[in-house]
């Protein structure tokens, strides 16, 4: 079984979306599971301080090293990735979450305030994650959307796993345009080739989709795959679309 502890200030914020839809089927069928570990329990002094001042000065408060040692020392790690959500991590990517579903679990360490000391970050060897560009106000929601990237890919929690290699990135590309009932919608009609039956001509109508999406969203993405296949993706315009 999969196993993701969530170390946290705010407990109650979970399961959130992770107790929904297939994520909630895949734990009730033993596929993977989760547990929450308090913060606030390992605090010191009557009221359980977690935190104090950054040093040198500054604003806000600081997690202690002490406090969050005694939290990730009191579950079992062996094996799992240990991670600390931080804007100032490794970016998260579709391959980090293969990589982290071939594990036995994970343990992510939910920030708040200005951060975690550094010393805990080094002696337990915390990988540290970003989720993008942003700041948000604790690691909580950051711990959920890399929880499901990862758990969705775990063998039966998907009710199709095909459908997994088509996905955005899974090959260096964005998704392809997808179209469904009905097959007009008011003025709007569906692509004629993805109607013709022909199984080769609707593949080479996805992946120049695909590739034209991406050039025009993600040209680094687009740059990167251009490095490795020797095809170039068609104007917006192209007669496909």
């Amino acid at each position: 079984m999969f196993e993701t502890t969530f170390i946290t200030l705010f407990p109650e914020a979970f399961p959130g979306p992770l107790g929904v839809s297939i994520l909630e089927r895949a734990r009730r069928e033993g596929i993977w599971d989760w547990e929450t570990i308090q913060l606030r329990e390992f605090g010191l002094g009557k009221h359980r301080n977690v935190d104090a001042p950054p040093t040198g000065g500054g604003a806000g408060m600081v997690l202690r090293p002490d406090v969050a040692a005694a939290a990730l020392d009191s579950i079992v790690t062996t094996n799992k990735h240990l991670i600390y959500l931080s804007p100032r991590g490794k970016p998260f990517t579709q391959e980090m979450a293969r990589e982290y579903a071939a594990s036995p679990g994970l343990v992510m360490f939910c920030g708040r305030f200005e951060g975690l000391d550094q010393r805990v970050i080094e002696t337990h060897g915390l990988e540290e994650v970003s989720m993008g560009d942003f700041v948000l106000a604790g690691g909580e929601v950051a711990a959920m959307a890399l929880t499901e990237a990862v758990v969705r890919l775990l063998p039966g929690v998907a009710g199709n796993a095909d459908s997994l290699s088509e996905e955005s990135f899974e090959n260096g590309l964005l998704e392809y345009d997808q179209y469904t009932l009905p097959r007009q919608w008011g003025p709007y009609g569906t692509p004629d080739v993805l109607l013709s039956g022909d199984h080769k001509r609707i593949a080479e109508w996805r992946l120049n989709s695909a590739k034209a999406l991406t050039k025009q969203r993600r040209p680094d993405l687009y740059a990167a795959y251009s490095e490795t296949h020797d095809i170039q993706a068609p104007e917006t315009g192209d007669e496909h679309y």
